[in-house]
């Protein structure tokens, strides 16, 4: 029952946390596998040495010190991170160190690099506090003068104090710059390992000399099933098993049976329904999220299939490993599928991201489809070989049909969307930024569909494989981006109660679809091989900030500086409302009068909640005088008029020669003054019975 329990409990997380497969971009083969005499695949071992030595910090915090302390505070261990750096420079300088190891090690680093950087300001407060003391005792004596004795005592111990403080943050500062070494070493390590690996030469697929490694290898992966099958088969304990939950085995597989044909049928059914009873802009809406149950249902069967073989008894590591990828390569189908139905779909609709004849929209859904085929046919040859002492002449062969027919399929691809294009430029005068971006990934995708195949024909199957894949999952990326795109256009027509030609061009579902694009980077970049490290690496950088004098301006001091800020101008508001509307209409200012002391109010409440939010945020600017007195220089230069006006207003304001309401004569303009401000002035003119507003500097 304990090994059911497992087996059904694995088989449900693996049901609640299906994705796409994401592919390497390098093509390593796994560990040597031992095979008994049965032929079956002996369990590999799978952790590396190199990964949990014997003297192995547990992490950067020495526990014991601090509870003998007393302290609340946590105390760093440096001794054992002198162990852990020197672990992790003896791994880099090892050609020998697997790149799991080095990761793991990385992994340790990053850790201790954070705690470091807590560190360094953990008496920061204090810090600060005794400078100001040190500085309220004025400057140090110079060389030959002295000061009294009790103004020396004190500068003596304030110095001593401080010495003491900032020691923790020195010794953290020296070894967060050690390990963010270390950390860049090994990143360096690692982008050079993936490079030799993409231009390794593997034996040419192409040579009918490496066909019978590909063979074999087929030959033994099948040896292999037949004799784990056939070694549980002779077990007693197995067939009981299997006894006890063929009920269940049955059950399921008839389930995934009926879902898997008649699934896309009930989908279809409930769209009909939804789509009656919901208005013309949400039938779409509806239909879209009732369609993501081509992807949910017909997934849901093969996880069942899943879970139903893996409760035989019968599979062994190797058709265990395969069973356990079953829901990966449907979903690598059915998403395909779905999306392709998305974005070429069935007749002639207006909102189809690319606007082709019925007969090439059918064959682009057959691409989609085969997309996806060939992506869970990858999936399926890395998890097979990866269980093999596979040579590099079988992965070459068994590698290079896959690469050869999704780079076809990419050159079609290509083609449907240069006929996309050509179709938009005979019915617009010039190209639009979609249909230019559009015709650049056409022409990406026609280039890497005959420069995949190339490489993996002479031997790089691995850059092949680095360009071809990708290539194709961010075609369907971009596809996705594009349905979402409609999808929140009409979401916002249904929440807007717009038409769907008002809509069309509307700035909120632009600016959404956008900001999505954005989001979308790091699925592209990891996509194309960078590692998810590289993502944390440069999340942690953009945390840290950067360094502007002797002020590191991180996303939090910023906030705080926009929070102070925010308070600081909205108090000035309520403040120029409270003037304008109650304090001074009380008094015997004329409306020209009340109307500058309002303006300038305004303005220097701005002014003072800018430098409280500075100062509060702790932003250093004096490291940027000399830049901003070249600034200055420049802007008194270029933008002499601009200023001009900006002194003439205040002139305005406070000398009060002309206030609203005013009749004014401008050269051939007359009329009212209606506002000043600081830059500009604005009069009312009567022209033929009609009121202009016209705005004069």
């Amino acid at each position: 029952m304990t090994t059911r329990a497992g087996r059904l409990i694995r088989s449900a997380v693996l049901a609640l946390v299906l994705a796409a497969p994401a592919f390497s971009q390098s093509l390593t083969d796994g560990p040597t596998r031992q095979v008994d005499p049965t032929g079956a695949l002996m369990p590999r071992v799978t952790q590396d040495p190199a990964l949990v030595p014997a003297d192995a910090p547990v992490g950067p915090v020495n526990g014991t010190a601090a509870e003998k302390a007393g302290e609340t505070q946590a105390v760093l261990d440096y001794d054992a991170w002198g162990r852990m750096a020197d672990r992790a420079e003896a791994a880099i300088g090892d050609v020998t160190a697997t790149s799991l190891a080095i990761e793991h090690i990385r992994a340790l680093l990053v850790d201790w690099r954070a705690a470091f950087l807590d560190a360094q300001n953990a008496n920061s407060a204090r810090i600060a506090t005794l400078r100001t003391q040190i500085a309220a005792l004025g400057p140090a004596p110079a060389e030959g003068q002295t000061e009294a004795e009790e103004i020396a005592k004190r500068r003596s111990e304030l110095t001593d104090q401080l010495v003491r403080l900032q020691a923790p943050g020195i010794a953290a500062d020296e070894a967060y710059q050690r390990a963010d070494g270390l950390i860049r070493e090994i990143d360096r390590l690692l982008r050079d390992r993936q490079a030799d690996q993409l231009l390794q030469l593997w034996p040419m697929p192409i040579n009918p000399a490496n066909w019978p490694a590909g063979f074999r290898a087929l030959t033994t992966t099948t040896v292999s099933i037949y004799n784990e099958t056939r070694l549980h088969w002779r077990s007693a304990e197995a067939r009981g098993e299997l006894g006890d939950n063929l009920p269940v085995v049955l059950a399921l597989l008839a389930l995934a049976a009926g879902i898997l044909w008649r699934g896309r049928q009930w989908i279809d059914q409930l769209t009909y329904r939804l789509q009656n009873r919901a208005s013309v802009r949400g039938r779409r809406i509806w239909a879209f999220l009732a369609s993501l149950g081509q992807i949910v249902v017909p997934v849901l069967g093969v996880v069942l299939i899943s879970i139903a073989l893996q409760l035989t008894g019968m599979l062994g590591v190797l058709s265990n490993v395969i069973v356990e990828a079953l829901p990966a390569i449907g979903m690598s189908f059915f998403t395909a599928a779905w999306l392709g139905g998305r974005v070429f779909p069935v007749g002639l609709r207006a909102d189809a991201p690319l606007r082709l004849a019925t007969e090439r929209r059918a064959e682009g859904r057959v691409l989609s489809s085969s997309f996806g085929l060939l992506l869970g046919l990858e999936t399926l040859r890395r998890v097979a070989l990866d269980q093999l002492d596979a040579s590099e002449a079988a992965t070459s062969v068994l590698s290079f049909p896959i690469i050869a027919l999704a780079g076809l399929f990419l050159f079609r691809m290509g083609q449907f969307m240069r006929r996309h294009v050509a179709s938009e430029e005979r019915e617009e005068d010039g190209r639009s930024y979609v249909t230019r971006l559009i015709s650049i990934l056409a022409r990406g995708a026609m280039a890497v569909g005959v420069i995949g195949p190339l490489l993996a024909a002479v031997g790089y199957v691995a850059a092949a494989s680095a360009v071809v894949f990708p290539a194709v999952m961010s075609l369907g990326l971009v596809g996705l981006l594009a349905v979402l795109q409609h999808l929140i256009s009409d979401i916002y027509a249904l929440v807007m109660r717009r038409e769907e030609s008002e809509d069309k061009d509307a700035l909120v579902p632009v600016l959404i679809g956008f900001a999505l694009s954005l989001a979308t980077i790091p699925l592209f970049a990891l996509i194309w091989g960078a590692r998810m490290s590289d993502m944390t690496e440069l999340w942690n950088r953009f945390r840290e900030g950067v360094q502007l004098g002797d002020t590191k301006i991180s996303p939090t001091v910023f906030l705080f500086f926009a929070v102070v800020f925010g308070i600081g101008y909205t108090l000035t508001r309520l403040f120029q409302g409270a003037l304008r509307t109650t304090i001074l209409p009380r008094t015997s200012l004329d409306q020209g009068g009340q109307n500058a002391i309002v303006s300038g109010v305004g303005y220097v409440g701005v002014f003072l909640a800018a430098v409280i939010g500075i100062n509060a945020a702790g932003i250093d600017l004096s490291g940027l005088a000399i830049v901003a007195g070249a600034l200055s220089v420049g802007i008194g230069f270029g933008l002499q008029n601009i200023v001009s006006n900006f002194v003439s207003g205040i002139i305005l304001l406070i000398e009060r020669p002309v206030s609203e309401g005013d009749w004014i004569e401008v050269g051939t303009t007359q009329g009212v003054v209606k506002s000043i401000s600081v830059r500009s002035t604005r009069i009312q003119t009567l022209i033929s019975q009609t009121l202009s507003f016209q705005t004069l500097t």
